[in-house]
């Protein structure tokens, strides 16, 4: 019997989990729906879906596995729309929200009892959206959260994890509780930071003095994560605001010990406080995927000639290596700069580098 999978939300995230479907279960029939038409439309041009939903809650009657693929506060919508719905009995539900205790909440309360609800967070993602930019491989060797908890079904969780195998993911089963707590540490917090860091330059300016320029090398670099969707920023954050409070609030206890030790001027201990960060940093593996998707750069020294990009790009290109994006670092008149490529994934920033050496170009990495 043919399996039925609806999509609703058919971004970069949802088009991604259709595509990976699709490469490992030619028999599922796929149903996209999103708000916009158009969306629909794209999908079934580029063959991500077989067809769109008329409504959101006729395709979910229809579904044997329902993927709600969008933000926190529209998942949430969804789910009180799918308490409303008459659902297929064993009706799998899950999602794909980045924090997953709200989601939860309101799965056990609009859905207990009526479907088998699985929260999920693939962490991954690209500097592109849309479904335009989806690709099959989007979350291979990546952490894929599953919300498993005490009373959780096996079988529904096996089914859904052959599902996705086409993801190649890892599969990661958590408590809602322990999901936020890392994605928060992690990724929530550290986004508030660097937006932080980014408002604290703009609020000191210096007369005479471009710091835009100054700071285009090592404080863009920390602050880069500062450069995401802010309404799917303010979305995420609001989700996870108790976690994120008791996380700034340890913060301004640790700003208050180190400004204490510059105060004092004890050289010891703040040697201490720059070893250990150093030590712990410096441990990080090198060749794995972390829980957030990371950037893949690829540095090149480069002569100051005006057709140095076309033939640097040229040469990736023509081997099949899709770039995310450029950029020129460092260019200055008669001598050699610094171009700076970036990859969707490790892979092909290796390719690349290999290609490139091999045309006598200095490259080098910065992990």
């Amino acid at each position: 019997m043919q399996t039925t999978v609806l999509i609703a939300g058919l971004g970069l995230i949802g088009g991604s989990i259709a595509e990976s479907i699709r490469s490992a279960h030619s028999d599922v029939k796929i149903i996209g729906f999103d708000q916009n038409k158009k969306t629909m439309e794209e999908g079934i041009r580029r063959h991500v879906i077989d067809e769109s939903a008329e409504s959101f809650p006729k395709s979910a009657s229809a579904a044997d596995i329902i993927i709600l693929a969008a933000p926190v506060s529209a998942i949430i919508a969804m789910i009180e729309e799918l308490g409303r719905t008459e659902l297929k009995p064993g009706t799998i539900v899950t999602d794909v929200g980045s924090t997953k205790r709200l989601i939860k909440l309101q799965a056990d309360y609009y859905l207990k009892g009526r479907c088998h609800f699985i929260g999920g967070h693939p962490m991954a993602g690209s500097h592109k959206s849309g479904v335009s930019a989806a690709r099959a491989n989007l979350f291979e060797n990546a952490y894929y959260f599953l919300i498993a908890e005490k009373d959780q079904e096996s079988a529904p969780m096996q089914k859904l994890e052959n599902l996705l195998s086409g993801t190649h993911a890892k599969f990661f089963r958590v408590t809602p509780e322990i999901h936020d707590q890392i994605v928060g540490l992690i990724s929530h917090f550290p986004h508030l930071i660097a937006s932080a860091l980014v408002h604290h330059l703009e609020n000191h300016p210096i007369q005479g003095i471009n710091l835009r320029l100054l700071a285009a090398g090592g404080f863009r670099d920390i602050t880069r994560i500062a450069s995401s969707d802010p309404t799917m920023w303010t979305d995420t954050v609001i989700s996870n605001r108790d976690d994120l409070l008791d996380l700034l609030d340890e913060w301004t206890r640790s700003m208050e010990q180190l400004k204490n030790l510059l105060m004092e001027g004890n050289r010891p201990s703040i040697h201490d406080f720059f070893r250990k960060a150093k030590l712990f940093r410096d441990g990080f593996p090198k060749k794995e995927k972390g829980a957030i998707p990371g950037y893949y750069d690829l540095f090149i020294d480069v002569p100051d000639k005006p057709d140095t990009i076309s033939t640097v790009t040229g040469y990736v290109g023509g081997a099949g290596i899709n770039l995310t994006n450029i950029e020129i670092i460092e260019a200055r008149e008669n001598i050699m700069g610094v171009m700076r490529l970036t990859f969707q994934d490790a892979d092909q920033r290796d390719k690349a580098r290999a290609i490139l050496q091999q045309k006598g170009y200095h490259t080098y990495l910065n992990d």
